[in-house]
């Protein structure tokens, strides 16, 4: 039976660029998740009669929050939930699940990259009809209802059994418990050329795929292992813990580095991935060779028609601000349409919606297409091994070649994690001060062309996101950029990135630090960043 439960709002229930992240035990306390579920509810105007997907990368108090959320549900009057089996979804399975199903929007329980546990992190999103993450506009009126939210509905009622496949009801609403792995693994079938990988396979290549005890094990199990007939073992770390076993669940060369380990080692295998918490972010590695996320966006934009999903060419390419130009040469080379956004899938939602792109990436090791409305790690690491099964090459000759048909732009990110959020502010708020006095000034022996704090012109819809992170890009190609993330949940992390163009054929095999090193000098010039924070240097570097 449906209850109202009188409730007050709470301070800092402000989704970010991707739902509500906080710590675990800030989510566990009393009445926190119902009055963030009952915002989202009120938000996208009641639940009556509609129909929503439930999962998540099952970390710590997913369990809990899954029946928290079904109950609140079917209080809101839902009329099904697409549950994955022990609650658990890939971020991308979950987006598919939504668009296969014409849903009405879904939950997703995740905090992504971040760590898990009862002292770690949880989070929670809304992501709409469409498959992506909510809109600022809807996130905006979830936040207003925390304000000045009164009550919340729910049901009073056993758990619902989410661990076996199949339907039960909870109250009026049903609940459809789903496997997690087939429907989305039927997707890809679709898109890329399994004949062709299981050749690839019989052949002796070999992977390492690192699962990070995250939620893409029983996906790279049943895609890599199981139908496409690689080894046994291939996938490591493949059992989803609520904890990921301790890992940091990041795919980068700092958090993967047994696999970074392997891939460098005398003998290692011909091709390494890794994916993080919920899925939806991916590494590659060759063989002694690291591939940064943004020159991987370039060279799947490039050779995205030797898979069959993608044989009839791209609408367009689109990439994060912070992302290198690397992929808007590309575009450029194929006369496509290329696009630049904020930070957050959700921008690139209206782009796909509208058919302008097939192909988007962020920096952040997130990559993705119009499959699905979500970045997609999985996904990413099989349109790799495609295009390495049609070329015949190694992950070195095909960056190799990319540069020389397209110049290099070496990049590096440089993360300052858990800064006083006044010492994060500070090195901001000097370096947006200067950004107009910027231009024709001559920095380590470059001159600054432009400088700016950029907005963002939605083409599909024409609103406009301001304040998305410095920018200061140089006469050379050069550029630099400096934002504060929106993922993380204890102090600020300050992320500063960095590029340099070189278009070859000389100058395209530098070390990537060593060939940013002005732009590095640069950086500490023009905000300070280590003056400032006290800091020796970055904490992450990737």
């Amino acid at each position: 039976m449906a209850t109202v439960r009188a409730t007050k709002p709470i301070e800092g229930q402000k989704p970010g660029t991707s739902g509500l992240r906080k710590k675990t035990r800030v989510f566990a306390a009393p009445g926190y998740l119902e009055n963030f579920v009952q915002a989202i509810f009120d938000a996208i105007g009641g639940g009556k009669g509609k129909t929503f997907v439930l999962g998540g990368d099952g970390r710590y108090f997913s369990d809990s929050a899954a029946q928290v959320i079904l109950k609140m549900a079917a209080a809101n009057g839902a009329a099904r939930v697409i549950v994955g089996q022990n609650a658990v979804l890939s971020t991308p399975a979950a987006s598919h699940l939504i668009r296969l199903n014409k849903t009405d929007g879904g939950f997703i329980m995740s905090a992504s990259h971040n760590p898990g546990g009862p002292d770690e992190d949880f989070g929670l999103k809304f992501n709409a009809a469409n498959g992506g993450p909510a809109p600022e506009a809807l996130t905006d009126a979830m936040f207003a209802v925390t304000r000045t939210i009164s009550e919340y509905r729910i049901v009073d009622a056993p758990d619902v059994d989410i661990a076996t496949v199949g339907e039960t009801a909870l109250g009026a609403m049903r609940v459809s418990v789903v496997d997690c792995v087939s429907d989305y693994a039927d997707l890809m079938e679709t898109l890329f050329d399994f004949k062709a990988l299981r050749a690839l396979f019989q052949g002796g290549f070999r992977m390492r795929m690192d699962s990070m005890n995250a939620v893409t094990g029983p996906y790279a199990r049943e895609i890599l292992e199981n139908r496409l007939g690689a080894p046994k073992g291939t996938v490591t770390h493949a059992v989803p813990l609520p904890d990921f076993g301790g890992m940091h669940p990041d795919p980068n060369p700092v958090w993967a580095h047994e696999l970074m380990d392997e891939m460098f080692a005398a003998n290692g295998p011909d091709f390494g991935a890794a994916s993080d918490g919920d899925g939806d972010r991916n590494m590659v590695v060759g063989r002694g060779i690291y591939v940064s996320p943004s020159d991987s966006l370039a060279v799947l934009a490039a050779n995205a028609h030797l898979a069959p999903g993608y044989k009839g060419g791209l609408k367009g390419i689109a990439r994060s601000m912070p992302t290198s130009a690397a992929a808007d040469r590309v575009a450029a080379k194929l006369g496509l349409a290329s696009y630049e956004t904020p930070t957050g899938w959700k921008f690139f939602g209206n782009l796909l919606d509208a058919g302008r792109a097939t192909i988007c990436g962020e920096e952040s090791f997130g990559t993705g297409s119009d499959h699905v409305r979500e970045k997609d790690g999985l996904w990413a690491i099989l349109l790799w091994l495609n295009i390495l099964a049609e070329r015949k090459e190694t992950v070195e000759e095909i960056m190799n070649a990319h540069w020389r048909a397209y110049g290099r732009n070496y990049y590096s990110r440089h993360d300052y994690d858990a800064l006083p959020v006044d010492v994060a502010e500070k090195v901001m708020g000097g370096l947006r001060a200067s950004l107009g006095s910027l231009p024709g000034r001559k920095v380590q022996g470059m001159t600054v062309a432009h400088a700016d704090d950029f907005a963002y012109n939605d083409p599909v819809d024409g609103s406009v996101s301001k304040g998305q992170g410095l920018r200061v890009s140089f006469s050379d190609g050069s550029r630099l950029v400096l934002r504060l993330s929106g993922t993380g949940t204890e102090g600020a992390t300050l992320r500063l990135y960095l590029e340099r163009y070189a278009a070859g054929p000389e100058g395209l095999t530098e070390d990537v630090q060593l060939a940013l090193a002005p732009v590095i000098a640069a950086a500490e010039e023009l905000a300070g960043i280590r003056a400032i924070t006290g800091r020796e240097g970055p904490d992450v570097v990737t």
